[in-house]
């Protein structure tokens, strides 16, 4: 892991493949570090000829955690969203979106192939649309638009994701237990879950850094961001949406209206998976992100 100023905050990367490959920048998405990118992942996408950079978001991981700000209440945000008004939130998602910009430049790259899931989605959206020079193509996998017309997600998975985890310092079984059972539910059905992987990459995330608060703050970046159907029209770049069919966070219709909101965008609807990135998917997800790279 190697760490480096980008906007202002210090951003912790890694990387696979030659220096001298096609950079492709992969974006986590909400609460979750850069190894949910798993290495055998990065390695197919290195093996087709790119140069794969994974990094932490803003308070995951080994980048700036902002515990300075006060904790999101989620009950004054919920209101002041309903009443019309912009809450009042530490960052919103164009800020994370410049922290990847920042990263490029402190790494002397000028464009990239950028790929991003679930929040890192709509991050990577914000990219391709703010920043059209600096973005080569655009994957974005089981994310939305933020339009608010679109289904809302399944409301006991949602419960699942807002209710408080365990602590896993006192409580390590209760942690493990609270997010497995929420890794289960939200997974697909195509493919076997594997209880044993996601308990070490859990493990190994707490390990890392281990910041609720943090997760909270990203929920109100995402929502006060807002509808992105306007800006998306500008998108030029050559772009690729990839969504579950089973997907109970953000329904397939978020991924549709996704690929409507882009000029050109192919829209790939994936049987069995949910918002997940399963390793039997890897070989058919990584072609796919390679065949839009290379349009």
């Amino acid at each position: 892991m190697t760490t480096v100023k980008a906007n202002g905050i210090n951003l912790a990367y890694d990387g696979f493949g030659k220096d001298e490959d096609a950079p492709l920048l992969l974006i986590a998405g909400l609460g979750t570090q850069r190894i949910r990118w798993t290495t055998p992942f990065c390695e197919e996408l290195a093996a087709k000829g790119y140069r794969v950079i994974r990094f932490d978001n803003r308070d995951t991981g080994g980048s700036t955690h902002f515990r300075h700000c006060p904790p999101l209440d989620f009950g004054a945000l919920a209101a002041s969203l309903m009443a019309g008004k912009r809450p009042e939130v530490p960052y919103t998602l164009h800020d994370m979106a410049a922290d990847a910009i920042g990263l490029l430049d402190a790494l002397a790259i000028d464009r990239a192939h950028v790929v991003g899931r679930s929040m890192g989605g709509m991050i990577a959206q914000i990219m391709a649309s703010e920043y059209p020079d600096r973005v080569l193509s655009l994957t974005s996998i089981m994310s939305s638009t933020g339009n608010p017309a679109l289904p809302q997600a399944a409301p006991d998975a949602m419960a699942m994701m807002m209710r408080p985890a365990p602590d896993p310092v006192t409580d390590e079984a209760g942690f493990l237990s609270h997010s497995l059972a929420f890794a289960r539910r939200i997974a697909g059905t195509g493919q076997p879950f594997d209880d044993a992987a996601h308990r070490i990459l859990v493990l190994e995330e707490v390990s890392r850094a281990y910041d609720p608060g943090g997760t909270g703050r990203q929920i109100g970046a995402m929502a006060v961001t807002g509808d992105r159907r306007p800006r998306l029209t500008t998108v030029t770049a050559p772009t690729l949406v990839i969504h579950g069919a089973e997907d109970p966070l953000f329904p397939p219709a978020c991924g549709q209206d996704t690929a409507a909101a882009m000029p050109n965008a192919e829209l790939l609807v994936i049987d069995g998976m949910g918002h997940d990135l399963p390793p039997a998917l890897y070989r058919q997800v990584v072609e796919a992100i390679d065949r839009t790279a290379r349009v």
